[in-house]
């Protein structure tokens, strides 16, 4: 049974007024969260991820041009606050997100300047240890200004941690590794990847609850591409690329996130620009429906988390320094707004640590 008390963490950029990572407590029982309050002092922590056991939360520096580094911090759970434990290199330019996995013995990051993939081992503490594993992705695709060469989004590790999960928009591909946890590497699968249609600009990915299906929002193409998973083999297949937008919808948009809920029912996924979330329904056989888009009341809505329960969802909107708490229809998948909205400059990643 989920937890009703929850620390929720924030990443961001701090180009504006922010300053590193912030925290707030939720009641999932009210849906009441308290004011953010900065947890840890750091640039541009755009992404962070939490370890499996709850005592340690780890984030990017996303810089561009100069440190590109992973940072690991311990969790004070009574007070909500972090304490840096060490910086180690993300061997890339501009770390753009990150994972542990399931059994938090290794964590990996993928860098988006550079379009390669590291993995690192953590230390029983909690620290990183340098890179034991490093892919340096290669080739390009047909957009000369966003896809010149590769760019790694996201890294995702499968439910039972044999495979790790890459979107590059820069290849329009989603590799698919070998994972070893234990050791922290990470070798080519066979076939090494599943390809999206030209231009499409792969970004992030999610398994559905039952690990049947996996689902990959397209940032250029505002789709999201359905694939069967083959867990024994890691193999993904295509079965269906539909729209994030409402038909006829001619704006400039790029889509970022894309989430199952935890009844397996539906599926969300942010569109930047349009400025909204596209809900859809999930077929038995993993296809997509869509069916509305919802106003995030805010504009460029990033990375948006459901709290474990699956009653609550907080979209962050990067440009109007929000984040919005929406109540989750759990029979329908429909969002209301609770009217509660957290400021705090450029939000960019939500998640939920259960106390």
């Amino acid at each position: 049974m989920a937890s009703n008390n929850y620390i929720v963490y924030y990443g961001d950029y701090t180009q504006k007024s922010s300053k590193g990572i912030y925290y707030d407590r939720f009641d999932a029982a009210t849906g009441k969260a308290t004011e953010p309050q900065l947890a840890a002092e750091m640039s541009n922590p755009s992404f962070v991820a939490l370890h499996p056991n709850g005592k340690n939360l780890y984030a990017v520096s996303e810089m561009g041009a100069g440190a590109n580094n992973v940072t690991a911090f311990a969790i004070d759970r009574s007070s909500g606050k972090l304490r840096k434990l060490n910086t180690v290199s993300s061997k890339g330019t501009m770390p753009c997100h990150l994972n542990v996995d399931w059994s938090g013995r290794a964590l990996a990051v993928a860098n988006y300047g550079s379009g390669s993939v590291a993995v690192m081992a953590l230390k029983p503490d909690g620290s990183l240890t340098e890179p034991a594993s490093f892919i340096q992705h290669k080739g390009k695709s047909v957009d000369p200004q966003r896809q010149e060469g590769p760019h790694a989004h996201s890294v995702n590790i499968s439910k039972d941690n044999r495979f790790l999960i890459v979107g590059d928009l820069g290849l329009d591909e989603v590799l698919v590794y070998k994972f070893d946890a234990a050791t922290a590497t990470i070798t080519p699968n066979n076939p090494p990847f599943a390809k999206v249609k030209p231009g499409s600009g792969p970004r992030h990915f999610t398994f559905h609850p039952s690990g049947k299906y996996g689902y990959v929002i397209n940032e250029m193409a505002s789709t999201v591409t359905a694939f069967t998973w083959d867990g024994a083999r890691g193999v993904l297949k295509e079965i269906q690329t539909i729209s994030t937008l409402p038909d006829g919808y001619k704006g400039d948009t790029t889509t970022a996130e894309v989430v199952a809920h935890p009844n397996g029912k539906f599926l969300y996924g942010s569109n930047r620009g349009h400025d909204s979330l596209a809900l859809f329904a999930i077929a038995a056989n993993g296809t997509l429906r869509r069916m509305e888009n919802i106003p995030t009341q805010g504009r460029i809505p990033r990375n948006f988390a459901i709290d474990p329960t699956g009653k609550w969802l907080f979209a962050a909107n990067q440009e109007s320094d929000n984040v919005v708490i929406f109540s989750v229809d759990g029979n329908t998948g429909h969002l209301t707004a609770t009217g509660q909205q957290l400021k705090m400059g450029s939000p960019v990643c939500v998640r939920f640590l259960a106390l």
